[in-house]
């Protein structure tokens, strides 16, 4: 019984941490017009 309610509170504490973020939303801000380097560069 004591492992059930364990898991009862993990998974509400969990939930409640996903309602928060997703209530405040993603930061402002502007990305990066650079690409990204997607491989390694050629060695000299």
């Amino acid at each position: 019984m004591r492992a059930l309610a364990a898991a009862a509170i993990g998974l509400a504490a969990a939930f409640a941490l996903v309602l928060a973020v997703t209530a405040i939303g993603p930061p402002d801000g502007t990305t990066s017009p650079e690409p990204l380097l997607t491989s390694a560069p050629a060695h000299p």
